[in-house]
């Protein structure tokens, strides 16, 4: 009976052991959540209590896996469907070119000059007082007529074209500051620039007949034959009644799209407008009707350009096909023919 009494303690105290063991193996695949839990109180349960605990967590454990799996795949799937939605918001707001918050940026090219370039050729040369600061010019035939600037030193002049003398000339006011001019019939008209005032004078005499106001800079001047076209330094042209003086229409002049600024004297010439462009030496040619520019002349090559500051290309004028050309201080006024490059 001892004998017998020993094995069967024997018996029993090996299967224990392998049941802890086997618990020991199936807590030890659990989580560590699950894991932790087991031992937060070992002497609080029995040891069948503790062994039904550890299999039912591990019995949950692989559905809390599954589920856990699940989750993080739905979480993945979700992100990247974000991600989608935020690129092609972004790749709209590029296509139409918002701004956006500064991490955007519009990087569309502005469009190239499309109107086409024209050379020229130089007919006739005649002299030009070097001391004139030229603001508009004009002829009508026989005779110049030059606008010139600079406080104190502003006048409005007939000059012969062939020996560059002033005939007659009319002092302005040394506060006034003269800009553009025109022939209107047989009358000179005369901007000024900051001070909002035009003049009106008798071509033959240059006697003062009135004078006339308007809103903002005047810088050139000329006139269609039916209304006065002004330009104020900004890509802005203004059609004026020539007898109230009071706007009647605004074209924007542009080169394809884009906009031409710093238009400054001005001519009509063959049904289109001429513009001298403020420290450039191209004159645009534009449409009345439209503001689109048709063409440009180049007159880069032009001979004997003084270095003198602010000595820039100013100066249009035209008459039954000639053309003349010339600058502020120039010491020559230029007849020029128009080619095609």
């Amino acid at each position: 009976m001892p004998g017998n009494f020993e094995r069967v303690r024997r018996e029993m105290l090996l299967r224990s052991r392998q049941r802890t063991r086997t618990v020991c193996s199936a807590t030890a695949t659990l989580p560590t959540a699950l894991r932790r839990a087991i031992r937060i109180a070992p002497g609080e349960v029995s040891k069948r209590q503790r062994g039904r605990a550890i299999f039912l967590m591990a019995k949950q454990a692989p559905d809390r896996r599954s589920k856990t799996r699940t989750q993080t795949k739905r979480h993945s799937n979700q992100w990247w469907i974000n991600g989608a939605f935020i690129l092609l918001v972004l790749a709209a707001l590029v296509a139409i070119g918002l701004p956006g918050s500064g991490l955007l940026k519009r990087t569309t090219p502005q469009s190239s000059t499309s109107a086409p370039v024209y050379s020229f050729e130089v007919v006739n040369i005649y002299p030009h007082d070097e001391q004139a600061f030229c603001q508009g010019l004009a002829f009508d035939g026989k005779t110049l007529f030059e606008s010139t600037g600079q406080y104190g030193q502003s006048s409005t002049r007939r000059v012969d074209l062939k020996t560059g003398k002033v005939e007659t000339q009319f002092q302005l006011d040394p506060r006034l500051f003269g800009e553009g001019l025109t022939l209107m019939n047989d009358r000179v008209i005369q901007l000024t620039w900051r001070q909002g005032v035009g003049y009106v004078y008798n071509a033959k005499t240059l006697q003062l007949l009135t004078t006339f106001s308007y809103e903002g800079e005047g810088w050139g001047l000329t006139y269609d034959g039916i209304h006065l076209i002004m330009s104020d330094g900004s890509e802005k042209l203004r059609f004026l009644d020539p007898v109230s003086f009071s706007p009647v229409k605004t074209i924007l002049v542009k080169d394809g799209s884009r906009s031409i600024r710093q238009l400054n004297e001005l001519e009509f010439a063959g049904g289109q407008i001429l513009a001298n462009i403020w420290h450039s030496n191209r004159i645009a040619i534009i449409a009345p009707g439209t503001g689109n520019v048709t063409g440009w002349i180049d007159l880069t090559t032009l001979p004997g350009k003084p270095l003198r500051q602010e000595a820039v290309l100013n100066g249009i004028a035209y008459h039954d096909g000639r053309l003349f050309v010339t600058g502020k201080y120039w010491p020559q006024l230029f007849e020029i023919k128009i080619l095609k490059k």
